[in-house]
């Protein structure tokens, strides 16, 4: 269910990021597997949460132990109504639990206001050439 999930709001909310090119759509869904996502919940360093609502998932977010947002995505069906926001607070306090006094991530067209709006600053283009930009912001203590 998580990876169907990433998979439709990749497809349905980021057109703004893939304009309907296949080509970009297969780049950035070739590791939304299953196999990939199973793996990315039992990493060690990561943590994975999820929204849902009687028992459907409608967002899904990682965070390393490092402070990195690794996955912030919500169910076109659940859109606007405060989860990835709600999951972008829980991975903040994660991180700051964690000792660090910063979060990073990688920002794509469609949530670029939204991070910044949260606080969060560019900091320079991806590495990946997927999104458009890295973006940091500083956790104050709790």
């Amino acid at each position: 269910m998580a990876c169907q999930l990433l998979r439709r709001s990749i497809v349905e909310l980021c057109h703004a990021d893939h304009r309907g090119d296949a080509a970009v759509l297969e780049k950035w869904l070739a590791n939304k597997t299953p196999d990939n996502i199973t793996k990315w919940i039992m990493r060690a360093d990561n943590n994975v949460f999820v929204a849902e609502r009687d028992g459907e998932i409608l967002g899904v977010a990682a965070v390393t132990d490092r402070g990195e947002i690794l996955l912030n995505y919500v169910s076109p069906d659940a859109r606007f109504c405060g989860i990835t926001k709600a999951l972008l607070a829980r991975m903040e306090a994660v991180a700051r639990a964690r000792g660090n006094t910063e979060c990073t991530l990688t920002s794509t067209a469609t949530a670029h206001r939204l991070y910044l709006e949260a606080g969060y600053r560019d900091r320079g283009a991806p590495p990946s050439g997927m999104g458009v930009a890295t973006m940091v912001k500083r956790l104050t203590p709790d």
